[in-house]
């Protein structure tokens, strides 16, 4: 029996995507080269780069996936990266742009290829595209919970089995995926852009009701809630990680296996962002659309700022949940065979269950925004590196732009497809492992590779004789795995075939916000034992 409740849900839904896709394609109707959908003419206004910026951050797994740290946590101590995420920011901005405008590059690993060689510039540009797959995929089955829940709230009665699940969040991927790679690969860049200025909108909206209205249903709202978080770590914002009972070793190996403290904010935080917004195709063509680099700077770090109250509001709708449960008790919170709650599943269930009808369904298009507005550049951005960097390579220059415009819409079409594999993957894992957490999961993607995409880059622009091609793949081959090693991967693959072996005790498992640092330390060290060709050296950037 169908639930009535849900038909102006799926209204609000349905208009929301039909007005983004003609939106979409509207804004991104005079494409007529490759500098126009890769780069919007570099004529975007600075407030729209900023806009969709936080569209990338904000993705659905920061929407669902910190709430979820909030109620398990019950503290604000995620919100400490934030130092790290401005620092690298003013970082990105006084060198990385500057040097991409100066190159006039449009794929930022061309960059590479003039200062190093080209076998730099296709590993780097390979590292980011697999990367970026497997972390927009993952991204990307965030939203499916929501329309998965929402299924079942329309049909009540339906048994709720692994199989079922997994074929309606393929059947939810698909229609996320299609109406986003439509615009996209009409519109290109600005398509993206305008989009993202309205989603972000929508977003905004979304968080600051779930809020109210959150607080709302607690008995006392903010007052009521902080009485009953009355254990010793609810509500704490910083952990020195550090305890007088540790030697000092212990103490450094403790901060090293923690995710969230002031030594990983300052530190571990500052590399993933340098990381995620200098050399992340994905994040910096957004900033190469500004007009110039001062605009694109601008943009670039009041983003920064604006993050603070949106991740201190999405915390905070965490932790009230973990209130309002333990208060009003739900038999019907999903949870696993073993009784355990999906805490990545928290805030969706009582977006379903108890926000009203058409109120509901602007929550779920906040959502669906935050997914169109990360996938629609992930889409841009992999289809740009990947035929900038391989396609014509591969495939020949084509005799006119008409001809570009056509492959980048072709790398779209494909990287569609690889996304929602990965997504598919990713929903089987988690039915199977609802333990793990989302944050976790997206962020340690990154942390295994872009160390050593980040390491480089900081040779080529720091140093004016240092690295060339084959030391710098042997210092990014060396970077992943100094980091695989330390973060345990080898022990898992291990397990995984069949050998038991392990680490001797002394040595740490470093949590994700480390990883990064310690591949980009040693892709350094080892890239500045080898001299850079003679003929390479025109390419630093002064």
């Amino acid at each position: 029996m169908f639930n009535q409740g849900v038909v102006l849900d799926l209204v609000v839904i349905v208009a929301y995507f039909l007005i983004i896709v003609v939106i979409g394609l509207w804004m991104g109707r005079k494409n007529h080269s490759m500098d126009d959908f890769a780069l919007g003419g570099r004529n975007i206004p600075w407030w729209a780069v900023l806009a969709s910026i936080l569209a990338a951050e904000i993705s659905a797994g920061t929407f669902f996936g910190v709430p979820g740290d909030g109620y398990a946590l019950k503290n604000y101590t995620y919100i400490q990266l934030i130092v790290g995420y401005l620092l690298a920011r003013v970082v990105v901005s006084a060198f990385f742009v500057p040097a991409f405008y100066k190159h006039n590059v449009v794929s930022i690993y061309e960059f590479l290829g003039t200062r190093f060689g080209q076998r730099t510039r296709h590993w780097a540009s390979g590292v980011f595209l697999l990367t970026r797959v497997l972390a927009s995929g993952a991204r990307l089955w965030v939203p499916t919970i929501l329309l998965v829940l929402l299924w079942h709230l329309a049909y009540p009665n339906t048994t709720l089995t692994l199989w079922n699940e997994f074929f309606m969040t393929g059947v939810a991927l698909l229609f996320v995926v299609i109406a986003t790679s439509l615009y996209t690969a009409v519109g290109g860049i600005k398509a993206v852009i305008w989009t993202d200025v309205i989603q972000i909108m929508v977003l905004f909206c979304a968080i600051g009701f779930s809020l109210y209205y959150l607080l709302g249903h607690i008995p006392g709202g903010w007052a009521g809630a902080k009485s009953v978080l009355q254990g010793p770590h609810d509500l704490q914002v910083w952990d020195h990680g550090l305890s007088a009972d540790r030697g000092v070793w212990e103490n450094i190996k403790h901060v090293l296996e923690s995710e969230y403290t002031i030594w990983a904010a300052f530190l571990g935080s500052t590399f993933v962002t340098l990381a995620t917004h200098g050399t992340d195709q994905d994040m910096v063509q957004r900033m190469l659309t500004a007009k110039n680099p001062r605009q694109s700077a601008v943009a670039t770090i009041l983003s920064g700022l604006a993050d603070i109250p949106v991740v201190l509001t999405v915390l905070t709708i965490g932790i009230l949940l973990s209130v309002y449960y333990q208060a009003n008790p739900d038999p019907l919170l999903p949870r696993n065979e073993k009784g355990v709650v999906f805490a990545n599943k928290v805030f969706p269930h009582f977006v379903l269950t108890v926000m009203p009808a058409g109120l509901r369904g602007l929550v779920i298009a906040g959502v669906l925004a935050t997914t169109m507005g990360s996938l629609s550049t992930a889409l841009n951005s992999l289809a740009t590196s990947y035929v900038r960097d391989f396609h014509f390579r591969w495939f020949g220059q084509p005799a006119n732009e008409r001809g570009e415009v056509r492959a980048m819409r072709i790398g779209t079409a494909l990287f569609a497809f690889f996304l929602v594999t990965v997504a598919l993957g990713t929903s089987y894992v988690s039915l199977h492992h609802p333990e793990l957490r989302i944050l976790p999961i997206i962020l340690g993607i990154f942390g295994y590779t872009y160390g050593s995409l980040l390491g480089v880059f900081i040779v080529g622009l720091f140093t004016k004789n240092r690295g060339n091609d084959t030391g710098n793949l042997i210092a990014m081959i060396a970077g992943f795995v100094v980091v695989a090693y330390l973060s345990g991967l080898d022990l898992a693959i291990g397990k995984m075939v069949g050998l038991h072996f392990e680490h001797p005790a002394w040595v740490p498992e470093i949590e994700f916000p480390w990883r990064i640092m310690f591949g980009t330390v040693v892709t350094v060290a080892v890239a500045l034992c080898f001299k850079t060709d003679a003929a390479k050296n025109s390419g630093r950037v002064a």
